[in-house]
């Protein structure tokens, strides 16, 4: 049976502990958080203050920046004490994380606390699941040349994914003609991407300076954190392909989902021409992003054109990314450019040509793509029931968040932890 020192509220603890008991835990004592710290940071702690860490297994309390600390962690350690934070908000959670520290939500039920206490949930365990390990990804947006709608799809894609309560980082590596800024009514003189790349070169970039140099967009009650790209088109050469890959591997690290907006282009052959064999290549962030990526959203614009250009365009994608996942998405479907059953021919030219057998529609939706663009706002904040909001948002959560925990920065796919274990049956409560 594990045993469990409760450090919350006394007249919660109290309840807690009925709640523990029937789901096969003892609590040896419940105490004030305050109380716990003092006790278990002296020297010798005494059983009557705060708990003692020897009579238990692990310790249960809110992750509170005066709470858990650095000295309380070390604390425990020593004991070979788990701890269970409960968090609040989201920066609890990601304190929690920090310390490598499982943590739940503050209003999770006692089964849970027992499978955190025993090891069954990995540290910084969502408030989305019960099971559900924290993901942190790198989504690139890219296309075919000829304006399919990567920008859109990008901010778009980000508005949804901050809609679930987490970190979302979108950033702007288009070398070509960078927009993220114009489109949100964000000052260009800003930092941006090309500082946080010039302070990963130098080994200087963490998640505290991504954190300063943002630009925090917000949609409804959540918020965006953007890296503006570049001002002027000729700054080009600031965004190197080792700066990019290092800059998008702290952000990876920073954000739960990081958007990344890229150009077209992913030829090599300005090599050819270039006298230097070291030299900055104007496309290399692009490559450095799609490469980087735990998943690639290929954007399409949906007419003849687009599709004839996708397709051209989706070999030279394969060949740069190798087994990285593609998700498709057809942008502006209106019946006006292919008449009849658009999806279905969309669907039919893109399996025979490019074998992409799954596709996502995004319908055109003109009048709140331009009061978005008028109020400098993503459309999910301008017009939150739009076609195109909705569209967006069911896409990010059945194409994007419903994809497998991504492989880390080596580039292998993550081994999946140990199964949990073995719990009673929960009693099903009276009639």
């Amino acid at each position: 049976m594990t045993k469990l020192i409760l450090a919350v509220d006394p007249v919660r603890g109290s309840r807690l502990a009925g709640e523990l008991a029937r789901a096969d835990a003892e609590v040896v004592a419940v105490t004030d958080a305050a109380a716990f710290v003092e006790g278990a940071l002296r020297p010798m702690p005494r059983s009557d203050e705060g708990g003692s860490l020897s009579a238990a297994d692990a310790v249960v309390l809110e992750s509170g920046a005066d709470i858990l600390t650095p000295a309380l962690v070390a604390a425990c350690d020593r004991s070979a004490v788990r701890i269970v934070a409960l968090h609040r908000t989201k920066d609890d959670e990601r304190r929690a994380a920090a310390f490598g520290v499982v943590s739940v939500p503050v209003d999770a039920d006692a089964w849970t606390i027992v499978d955190a206490a025993t090891g069954a949930l990995p540290a910084a365990v969502s408030g989305r699941g019960r099971h559900e390990q924290r993901r942190h990804r790198v989504v690139t947006v890219w296309g075919a040349a000829g304006a399919p709608g990567r920008t859109t799809i990008a901010i778009e894609l980000s508005a949804a994914l901050a809609g679930e309560e987490a970190r979302v980082g979108l950033v702007d590596a288009d070398t070509h003609a960078p927009s993220i800024a114009m489109a949100l009514g964000i000052a260009e003189e800003g930092p941006g991407f090309a500082a946080a790349c010039r302070q990963a070169e130098r080994g200087q970039l963490d998640e505290g300076e991504l954190a300063r140099i943002c630009v925090p967009v917000r949609v409804g009650g959540d918020r965006i954190d953007v890296l503006p790209g570049i001002n002027r088109p000729s700054r080009w050469p600031e965004l190197g392909a080792r700066r990019v890959e290092d800059a998008l591997a702290v952000c990876r690290r920073w954000a739960d989902h990081v958007v990344v907006d890229v150009s077209s282009s992913l030829e090599r052959d300005e090599e050819i021409v270039s006298d230097l064999i070291d030299g900055p290549r104007r496309n290399a962030a692009t490559l450095a992003a799609v490469q980087a990526a735990d998943q690639i959203v290929a954007v399409v614009a949906a007419d003849p054109l687009g599709v004839a250009r996708f397709l051209r365009a989706h070999a030279e994608l394969r060949a740069a990314i190798g087994t990285t996942p593609v998700v498709v998405v057809a942008n502006r479907l209106r019946a006006g450019a292919l008449g009849l059953d658009a999806r279905g021919q969309i669907r039919r030219t893109l399996e025979r040509f490019a074998g992409v057998q799954d596709v996502w529609f995004v319908p055109q939706d003109p009048r709140s793509a331009d009061a978005a663009l008028l109020a400098a706002q993503p459309i999910a904040a301008a017009s939150p029931r739009s076609p195109l909001t909705l569209a967006v948002r069911r896409f990010a959560a059945e194409a994007i968040q419903a994809e497998p925990v991504p492989r880390d920065d080596t580039r292998r796919a993550r081994r999946p932890r140990g199964a949990a274990r073995a719990r009673p049956t929960r009693p099903r409560a009276a009639p």
